[in-house]
């Protein structure tokens, strides 16, 4: 939950470098919130069924897109990439693999052009 509670204080800084770890527990706690939220709304009736999208759920996800876009261009600035190369998942099939992959990556050893290494700023 620190992990989740850290990119959300970070609202919109885009510079920097994030870890593996901070992207990848924003992404599950965002997930997980995600779906219970979505059950609230098919609960409540709050869900329209044509475009599958719940009031709760919509607030939300309009609440964290600019928190998930900064953490997904800092963690692309820890594998020594620029914030840019998000777009790439705007290529049909392959695109979202090859962000994938960039997600997954180690980051680079040491400060690079985008910081220092949060690995060793930061204990495990």
């Amino acid at each position: 939950m620190n992990w989740y509670l850290a990119v959300l204080k970070k609202y919109a800084v885009f510079s920097g470098r994030a870890r593996r770890t901070e992207y990848w527990m924003f992404a599950l706690i965002n997930f997980i919130v995600s779906c219970v939220l979505t059950g609230i709304d098919f609960a409540a009736g709050t869900m329209n069924q044509t475009l599958y999208v719940g009031l709760f759920e919509g607030i939300y996800s309009l609440a964290v897109i600019i928190p998930g876009i900064a953490v997904s261009v800092r963690r692309l600035h820890d594998t020594g990439r620029s914030g840019w190369w998000l777009l790439i998942a705007c290529v049909p099939c392959i695109g979202a693999l090859v962000l994938l992959y960039f997600l997954v990556s180690d980051s680079t050893p040491g400060d690079n052009r985008f910081g220092p290494n949060p690995k060793q700023a930061m204990p495990a």
